[in-house]
């Protein structure tokens, strides 16, 4: 992958947590600062195409932890 070089301002308690990080990882600052970087891209994308959500049948109703662990069980059982 080829990068950009890019200048970027930071408040120095922000380098400095990421210099702390950055030697806690074993990594350079630089890859914590792209790794933010497409962190926050990500974070703002915008799809051009809506998600398609699975529908599920069913009454509504809540269902209890014992009815889920029940209906996953004989699930696992068919397998």
């Amino acid at each position: 992958m080829a990068l950009t070089r890019i200048e970027v301002e930071a408040d120095p308690e922000d380098l400095a947590l990421i210099t702390e990080a950055a030697g806690r990882r074993g990594v350079s600052a630089a890859a914590i600062v792209r790794e933010g970087i497409h962190l926050a891209a990500m974070a703002n994308r915008v799809w051009d195409a809506s998600l398609e959500w699975p529908t599920f049948e069913g009454s509504g109703q809540s269902v209890s932890d014992d009815e889920v662990t029940a209906v996953v069980a004989e699930g696992a059982a068919d397998q």
